[in-house]
């Protein structure tokens, strides 16, 4: 598998929030805010690694803003306005699987800019915290 570029696997997604999407209020609901998350970070796994990609977890998910009906995401833009906001940032992790389902290892990504570095090195210490506390509660909760 060859070695990728960040700007090889990103994708922007259009979606126009509808009725169907929000509750009476107006305000799109978090869990259908959440399905484009993961359905859209699972693209870009497929890109990177090139097979099939699960959900391993979704580490935090802030809100910042409400998305409302008639919006369109990922950053709230109200398209007759042309205002623009950031609403909301997520961080998931992604398992690549073999044809056996089973994970397999993958090439790291190749790091252009000062971004791209800064979100590694926060992504990398995501992970180890995250790792972290998972054997502080197992250390924890052993019966």
């Amino acid at each position: 598998m060859e070695t990728k570029k960040v700007k090889a696997t990103s994708m922007t997604v259009i979606q126009q929030m509808t009725h169907q999407d929000a509750n009476l209020a107006g305000n799109v609901h978090g869990g259908v805010i959440l399905k484009l998350i993961d359905n859209t970070a699972g693209i870009v796994g497929v890109r990177h690694t090139g097979g099939n990609v699960v959900t391993a977890s979704i580490d935090k998910v802030d809100f910042h803003s409400p998305v409302f009906v008639g919006d369109l995401r990922v950053e709230a833009e109200n398209f007759v306005s042309g205002e623009v906001r950031h609403t909301g940032s997520a961080y998931l992790t992604f398992v690549a699987l073999d044809e056996k389902f089973k994970p397999k290892p993958i090439n790291p990504i190749i790091l252009e800019t000062e971004d791209e570095k800064r979100r590694n090195c926060e992504a990398e210490e995501r992970r180890r915290v995250r790792l972290e506390s998972v054997k502080e509660w197992k250390t924890k909760c052993t019966i």
